[in-house]
C-alpha cells in the first residue's frame, strides 16, 4: 500500500513539474505549486500562515472554545488578574477577557474578509479601465482616486463613519470606501504594461471587444500585485478597525471588538494593565501574521523568482 502511495506521490510531482504542460490545468497547477513551494521556503511566511491559519480557526470554532460568555458577567469578580479561573483576567464588568477575545476575532476576520472582497474589486475595476481606456477617462478616474489618497485613511473613514453613524456595518462600508485607491493604482499601473503587449494586440485584432480584454485578458494579469498588496494591507485594515472601535464609532458594546475592548480599559491601565494590554497584544500579533504573510506572496508571486 505505501508503495502504491508512493508511487502516485512521484507521479504526481513528475506531472506538475513537467516543462512542457499539456493542458491549462497542468499549466496552472504547475504554476501554484512552484509558487507554494517558494512561499513555504519562506519560515516567517509560514509562521504568519499559522498565525492566520489560527485565527480563523478560533473564529470559526469560538463558541466552543471560549470558557465563558463574552457578553455576560459578574460584578464580583471585576478586575481580577490572570489566575486559573480567567486565564486573561476579567475587565470592569467581571467579564471573561479570554472569551471576549476570541469571541472579538469573528470580528476581526470579517472586517478584513469584507473590506477585502469589497476594496479590491472596485480598485481593480477602477484601474483596469482607467489604465486600458486612456484619454480622459483614465485622467478622470485617476483625480478621484488622488482625492482619496490625499486624506488619511483613519481620518476619511472616521469622516465617513460621522456621516453614516456608528457602527460595524458602518464601520467597515467607511473602510472599504477608503481602501480601494492603492489597489486602483496598481491596477492602472499593470495595465499600462500589458495594454499593449502581443497577446493583447492579438485578441484585439481577433474582434474582442474591449470589455472582454479588460476582463479576460487584462484583469488576470494583474491579480497576483493585487493579492500581494491586499495582504499586506490587512494589518492596516485591522488597526483602522480598532482606532473606530476605540473612538466608539465602531462595533458597539457589548460586542467584543478588540478595540473597543482597549477603549474600555484605559482608564484601568496603570493598575490593571491586563484589560487594554491583552487585546492589543492580538492585534499586534495578527497584523504580524498578515505582513509575513504578505512578505511570503509577493516573493512567492514574483515571476522573477520563477526561473531560480
Amino acid at each position: 500500500m505505501s508503495e502504491i502511495i508512493d508511487n502516485t506521490r512521484k507521479a504526481w510531482q513528475s506531472w506538475l513539474s513537467g516543462e512542457l504542460p499539456t493542458s491549462r490545468l497542468q499549466s496552472s497547477l504547475s504554476r501554484a505549486s512552484a509558487s507554494w513551494r517558494r512561499f513555504c521556503d519562506n519560515p516567517l511566511s509560514v509562521a504568519g500562515f499559522v498565525i492566520i491559519a489560527a485565527l480563523i480557526f478560533v473564529a470559526v470554532f469560538s463558541d466552543v472554545l471560549s470558557p465563558y460568555s463574552p457578553f455576560s458577567g459578574d460584578l464580583s469578580a471585576r478586575l481580577l488578574a490572570p489566575d486559573r479561573a480567567h486565564w486573561l483576567g476579567t475587565d470592569d464588568l467581571g467579564r471573561d477577557i479570554l472569551s471576549r477575545l476570541i469571541h472579538g476575532s469573528r470580528i476581526t476576520l470579517a472586517v478584513v474578509v469584507l473590506v477585502a472582497i469589497t476594496a479590491a474589486p472596485l480598485g481593480l475595476l477602477v484601474g483596469t479601465i482607467a489604465g486600458y481606456a486612456g484619454g480622459w477617462l483614465d485622467v478622470l478616474l485617476m483625480r478621484v482616486t488622488d482625492i482619496f489618497l490625499a486624506f488619511p485613511k483613519l481620518v476619511l473613514a472616521l469622516a465617513l463613519v460621522a456621516v453614516l453613524g456608528p457602527g460595524i456595518e458602518n464601520a467597515i462600508m467607511a473602510i472599504a470606501i477608503t481602501s480601494w485607491p492603492p489597489y486602483a493604482r496598481i491596477a492602472r499601473a499593470e495595465t499600462l504594461t500589458i495594454r499593449n503587449s502581443d497577446y493583447v494586440s492579438a485578441v484585439r485584432l481577433m474582434g474582442a471587444s474591449p470589455s472582454r480584454i479588460v476582463f479576460r485578458h487584462i484583469m488576470p494579469m494583474c491579480l497576483s500585485s493585487l493579492i500581494v498588496r491586499v495582504s499586506l494591507d490587512m494589518s492596516g485594515i485591522i488597526l483602522t478597525a480598532a482606532g473606530l472601535g476605540f473612538l466608539g464609532l465602531g462595533a458597539q458594546p457589548p460586542l467584543p471588538e478588540w478595540g473597543a475592548m482597549i477603549a474600555s480599559g484605559r482608564r484601568f491601565i496603570l493598575e490593571q494593565w491586563w484589560v487594554s494590554a491583552i487585546p492589543g497584544f492580538a492585534i499586534l500579533i495578527v497584523s504580524l501574521g498578515f505582513n509575513l504573510v504578505g512578505d511570503g506572496l509577493r516573493d512567492a508571486l514574483d515571476p522573477r523568482e520563477a526561473g531560480r
